[in-house]
C-alpha cells in the first residue's frame, strides 16, 4: 500500500475561471488595476500571500487582499472549477486498489473540504490538509508535515502528487516521491526542474505507476 498527496488546483480540478476571478475581485477592491488573464494565471499555485504581497508591499493590505479574494471564494469560486477528464476514475481505482489518499493543497483548508465534499470520488480521501486562515501552514513542506502529522507515515512509499515545482520541492524536502502532472498548470520542463521523480501525461497514467 502507498500514501499518496493528491495536490487540489491543476491535478484534480482546473480552478482557473475560479481562482482568477477572486483575484481580480480582490484587486480591484483594493484599488489595484487588474492584469490580462495570461498574467492571473501565475497566481495559480502559490500562496495567496506569496503572491499579493510582492504587489502591494505592505502587510495590512496584503491581509486585506486575501480577505477579500476568500470572501468572493466563500461566495462564489468555490464552484468555478471542472474536474479534470479521467481524474475521477483514476482516484477510484488507486483508492480501490488499497492505496491511502488524501489532498494535500495550498488553498485555504475549509474551502478545500467544500470542493472536496462535493467531488464524486471525493469520499476515498482519508482526510484534506490545507492552508489554514492566519498562514501559519501555507507552504508544500509544512503542509506534507502536517499531513504526516495527521495520518502517520506509511509502511509502505509517499508519494506527493502535483501539477507545479511547488509540489516536487515539498516532496522533495520531506525525501518522498513526486509525480509531475502535465495537464495543470505547469509545464513540463518546471516539473523537470524541480526533480520530479516521475511525469504523468494524463491521469490514467498514475494506475501504471502505482500499480504494484
Amino acid at each position: 500500500m502507498k500514501t499518496l498527496f493528491f495536490d487540489l488546483d491543476g491535478t484534480l480540478i482546473d480552478s482557473a475561471i475560479g481562482i482568477t476571478r477572486c483575484v481580480a475581485h480582490a484587486l480591484q477592491a483594493m484599488g489595484e488595476p487588474v492584469p490580462p488573464a495570461p498574467a492571473l494565471r501565475r497566481w495559480i499555485g502559490p500562496s495567496l500571500r506569496d503572491s499579493f504581497g510582492p504587489l502591494l508591499g505592505d502587510a495590512a493590505r496584503t491581509e486585506q487582499a486575501v480577505l477579500h479574494y476568500r470572501d468572493r471564494f466563500e461566495t462564489h469560486g468555490w464552484a468555478e472549477h471542472e474536474v479534470y477528464p479521467g481524474i475521477g476514475e483514476t482516484v477510484l481505482a488507486l483508492s480501490q486498489a488499497g492505496h491511502r489518499l488524501a489532498v494535500v493543497t495550498a488553498k485555504n483548508e475549509p474551502h478545500a473540504r467544500k470542493i472536496i465534499a462535493h467531488l464524486p470520488f471525493g469520499h476515498v480521501f482519508q482526510d484534506i490538509i490545507g492552508a489554514t486562515a492566519c498562514g501559519r501552514l501555507s507552504h508544500k513542506p509544512e503542509l506534507i508535515g502536517e499531513a504526516f502529522a495527521r495520518l502517520g507515515r506509511s509502511s509502505g512509499d509517499t508519494w506527493m502528487i502535483g501539477d507545479r515545482h511547488m509540489d516536487i520541492e515539498g516532496a522533495n524536502h520531506h525525501g518522498i516521491g513526486s509525480v509531475g502532472v502535465l495537464w495543470g498548470f505547469g509545464e513540463e520542463a518546471e516539473l523537470r526542474a524541480a526533480g520530479a521523480t516521475h511525469l504523468a501525461a494524463r491521469p490514467d497514467d498514475l494506475r501504471g505507476l502505482f500499480s504494484a
